[in-house]
């Protein structure tokens, strides 16, 4: 049984971390900007959900980069919360945006995904290959004068 001085601890320490982590808007979400790809993100993406996570995965799509899933932890008690993780491709240089939300529960929830998601894809992977920087148009320089 939990005693009142240990409860009032453990509301004390999710009062800290809550303001720890930081908190934008109301419909916070954890990102994470990868240069590993869309497949090799993808994948690592899946597997730390279904397997490391044990989360059950409630509806995938891969060619449109999402999966669904219930999220289950400790402060969410018996009952999973719906979330989801979305990848987005970045058309200009192969990189790929995470972007996980449980609305149902604290932002430092999505970051914690994100960041085991970021350490997944180091540990399997590597460094993330280096991305030649995307060039934009040549500089003319001036225009010619007229005689």
């Amino acid at each position: 049984m939990i005693r009142w001085t240990h409860l009032v601890a453990i509301v004390g320490l999710g009062a800290a971390a809550a303001v720890a982590w930081p908190s934008g808007d109301a419909d916070a979400k954890g990102t994470y900007e990868s240069q590993y790809g869309f497949e090799r993100t993808w994948n690592a993406g899946l597997r730390l959900v279904r397997v490391d996570l044990s989360l059950k995965v409630t509806e995938k799509d891969e060619a449109n980069g999402y999966l669904l899933f219930d999220y289950r932890s400790p402060e969410s008690g018996a009952k999973p919360c719906p979330g989801s993780m979305e990848f987005i491709r970045n058309k200009d240089d192969g990189a790929v945006r995470v972007v996980v939300q449980i609305s149902q529960m604290p932002g430092y929830h999505e970051q914690v995904m994100v960041d085991a998601l970021a350490r997944k894809l180091r540990a399997e992977y590597g460094e993330p290959p280096r991305r030649p920087p995307v060039s934009g148009p040549k500089d003319a320089g001036p225009p010619d004068a007229e005689p």
